[in-house]
């Protein structure tokens, strides 16, 4: 990241919500004191359903890799997201952020959520747009390159970068996978975000954010936006 990045990112994007605090508002929308809420993919310190602490009947999480710091109130299991050791009917809504992306078999996913929710239920999540430019690049570089590139230009661990499939990330995609799962599409929206990923080099920065700036104004051009956030719902009434 440069100086003059961060005096850019400021100028343009002082105003524009980034699609996490788009995505965790929507949660706090569905979120009930009475529901249990699971989080597919909770990451290793389970930092999002923190947030909901006291704010729920129930937290859990759900994540592949070992916990390192969970708060007492939330519980927590390692499992595959096809099979989750929970009952059937258990789950009131289902969040996911950043997840999606790097699923390799979506429809035993669905399905499992779908087994999970209560009838009324929701699932939301959060994931990467296959038409984003971003999506693009990172699917024509091995997954092999992925943790290194990502621990460069982002700064995060890793180990803590997994490898992509992009299964799910097309409204095509959501709306085949969530009728086998036998799940409703609520609502589907493309959301936009400033070009993390030249934040090292100002001047493409600055191309990246005349991109986003177009494809943000025009409705016809949504669809090559970064992410996609969606609402699935279980057909029955809501608890």
């Amino acid at each position: 990241m440069t100086a003059l990045s961060e005096t850019l990112l400021r100028k343009y994007y002082a105003n524009s919500p980034h699609p996490y605090r788009v995505y965790e508002e929507r949660v706090e929308s569905l979120l009930t004191p009475d529901s249990v809420l699971l989080d597919a993919g909770c990451g290793r310190t389970v930092p999002v359903l923190r947030k909901y602490l006291g704010r729920a009947r129930g937290l859990i999480g759900v994540e592949l890799v070992s916990f390192t710091d969970v708060p007492p109130g939330i519980d927590a299991y390692n499992a595959d997201l096809s099979a989750m050791p929970l009952p059937d009917a258990s789950v009131d809504l289902i969040i996911s952020r950043s997840v999606f992306e790097h699923l390799t078999d979506p429809e035993a996913v669905y399905k499992e959520l779908s087994r999970v929710l209560r009838p009324g239920g929701a699932v939301l999540f959060l994931t990467a747009n296959m038409w984003d430019y971003g999506t693009l690049v990172a699917r024509l570089v091995p997954n092999r390159f992925h943790a290194r590139i990502v621990s460069k230009v982002e700064g995060r661990a890793e180990e803590d970068t997994f490898p992509t499939a992009y299964r799910t990330n097309t409204r095509a995609d959501v709306e085949r996978l969530a009728a086998s799962a036998r799940l409703t599409v609520e609502s589907f929206e493309y959301l936009s975000q400033y070009p993390n990923y030249l934040m090292f080099n100002a001047g493409l920065f600055f191309l990246g954010t005349c991109y986003e700036k177009l494809i943000s104004r025009f409705d016809s051009l949504g669809f090559l936006r970064g992410w996609i956030l969606v609402t699935l719902r279980k057909p029955g009434v809501v608890r």
